[in-house]
């Protein structure tokens, strides 16, 4: 796996194309994009969008970096903001889409606990012996109690 959870290519391992799989040259990913390859390497340089790079030290764009270049381009054309503002934008989202997945991952271990729990205390329940009566403490007084038998009913 790649920093960016893009998958590589093993040894008798199956090439999987995902979205994160870099794959196009600096040229195509300028026609993808509608940008120039100059600032495809400017925005490089700069920490935009940071493509994969070959052994020969060539750069290779994922369709996920495509993407990201046209938000770049549409952040700074349509609504004017600046590169280093695209920038601290574009580390917030990451930081957000990464917390998301804490927040998921926390939610499913809160739950597997929760259960985990109601499983423990059932069982403990379940272990309670029922030929036991609780037994509670009374309090001797000095109260006197006088019985007195009830009369028969003389029809029996």
């Amino acid at each position: 796996m790649d920093g960016r959870g893009g998958r590589r290519r093993g040894v008798g391992a199956a090439y999987e194309l995902t979205e994160e799989t870099p794959v196009y040259v600096i040229s195509v990913a300028a026609q993808l994009s509608g940008l120039h390859p100059q600032t495809l390497r400017q925005y490089d340089r700069l920490g935009l969008v940071s493509p994969d790079r070959t052994a020969g030290r060539g750069r290779r764009y994922s369709a996920r970096d495509i993407e990201l270049l046209r938000e770049v381009q549409r952040l700074s054309q349509d609504e004017g903001i600046n590169l280093a503002g695209i920038k601290r934008i574009i580390e917030l989202e990451q930081q957000v889409s990464a917390l998301r997945a804490k927040v998921a991952e926390l939610s499913a271990a809160v739950e597997g606990a929760a259960a985990a729990m109601q499983q423990r205390e059932a069982q403990v329940h379940a272990s309670y012996r029922r030929d036991l009566v609780p037994y509670e403490d009374v309090r001797q007084s000095s109260a006197l109690v006088v019985w007195r038998p009830k009369p028969r009913d003389p029809r029996q």
